[in-house]
């Protein structure tokens, strides 16, 4: 029997993931729209990668002294995965905001981020790959085909560096939910090495290269986003996340990420004032709809026993 399939038979298990889950990904939706809204004032996409990776750092320093970098475990590509993968889409999504709404953002780094981990958890955890699941990919790819080809006539390609951002923004957190599910860390700890191995390798060279570039922001901004980012983003998101993932296995806890386009496309009305258009509605259902597929979200009883392999 699959992961996914026991996981199911013990429901107590499945409400506790999907809270942590929802948790999470309410979060996440906040995170990329007050990204972009400090992006329109004198903050940079370094800045703010800086002030999430300074507070949360420094907060989990003592925690990670205390109990390792689990080398152990997760081996020296392991720990790469989750330093890498916990820092660099932070820094990629918020470069891509500068070419991007917030809107697009949301359905191309965790609307797909859980095909992603679909993907590496097939090849590397041996997460079954259902009929479901290959449905759930053609809604996706519709999604993202819809989003390129909305943009794909307009005078500044500019969205398009932002898409590829985003999409390597999906890729790199995916390496970090497959690589802390392989090792068996739980949130707290993962989200630790992660914010601890960012501290050490882009701060010194986000002073060196920017200096003191922060002081010219106002207090309101840098203390709106070192809370938003390095408290709540890399700290509370990630343990919630990381309790959805031990829960439910990499491709259920991930897919949560997939209410999130939606959310964060609601958001950005009244906070950014950004209205997607009617190809971006389409394509935001389309990924949602696709992500929570693949990534093994609940189905109606009849199309789950179809796409579950029988013994």
């Amino acid at each position: 029997m699959s992961e996914l399939a026991a996981d199911r038979r013990v429901p107590g298990n499945y409400v506790r993931g999907a809270l942590y889950g929802l948790a999470a990904v309410s979060i996440w939706s906040g995170w990329i729209v007050v990204a972009r809204l400090g992006l329109k004032t004198s903050l940079t996409p370094w800045d703010i990668a800086a002030l999430r990776f300074v507070v949360a750092g420094v907060l989990l320093l003592p925690y990670v002294l205390q109990k390792g970098l689990a080398f152990e475990r997760l081996g020296l590509i392991g720990l790469a995965a989750i330093v890498l993968g916990g820092g660099a889409p932070v820094l990629l999504a918020n470069t891509g905001l500068l070419f991007a709404p917030a809107a697009h953002a949301g359905a191309l780094f965790p609307g797909v981020m859980p095909l992603a981990v679909a993907v590496l958890a097939a090849a590397f955890l041996h997460e079954a790959f259902t009929g479901a699941k290959k449905i759930g990919f053609a809604l996706i790819m519709m999604g993202i085909a819809g989003i390129a080809w909305g943009t794909a006539g307009a005078i500044d390609p500019r969205q398009t560096t932002g898409h590829a951002l985003f999409l390597a923004s999906a890729f790199a957190w995916a390496c970090y939910t497959v690589a802390m599910r392989r090792a068996r860390l739980d949130g707290l700890h993962a989200a630790g090495i992660a914010a601890v191995g960012a501290l050490m390798l882009y701060v010194p060279v986000y002073f060196l290269a920017e200096g003191t570039s922060l002081g010219r922001a106002s207090w309101g901004d840098v203390a709106l986003q070192a809370f938003v980012q390095g408290v709540l983003t890399a700290i509370v998101s990630l343990v919630f996340y990381g309790r959805a993932v031990s829960l439910l296995g990499a491709s259920s806890g991930a897919a949560f990420a997939a209410l999130s386009p939606v959310m964060t496309a609601v958001m950005a009305i009244p906070i950014l004032g950004e209205w997607p258009v009617t190809l971006d509605w389409i394509a935001i259902a389309s990924i949602s709809a696709g992500v929570y597929v693949v990534s093994g979200g609940p189905l109606p009883r009849r199309a789950y026993s179809a796409s579950v392999p029988a013994k």
